[in-house]
């Protein structure tokens, strides 16, 4: 499994989640674990998924998830998962 981090961060609006999954869908990327919430308007989504099955090299998935960030006014940040930990790590 090769896993990778997707962080979300922006001003709440409609469509978020769904623009963002149905890429990963459209990309068959899974999706395995997900936690998202709203404080005072702005909006934080983490997400760990599966790029395995994914055709796309991973360079392009993460500049295609910038793009969709921009056009609905979000940050989005594909991370593989060693790194994210190794950049979080105590």
């Amino acid at each position: 499994m090769n896993k990778a981090v997707i962080t979300v961060v922006g001003r709440d609006t409609v469509g978020i989640i769904a623009k963002v999954c149905t890429y990963l869908a459209n990309n068959q990327i899974n999706i395995l674990d997900i936690s998202q919430t709203i404080v005072q308007g702005y909006f934080n989504m983490m997400m760990i998924v599966d790029v395995d099955s994914s055709l796309k090299d991973f360079k392009i998935i993460s500049d295609e998830l910038v793009q969709i960030g921009e056009e609905i006014g979000v940050v989005i940040n594909l991370q593989r998962e060693e790194i994210f930990n190794m950049m979080h790590r105590v």
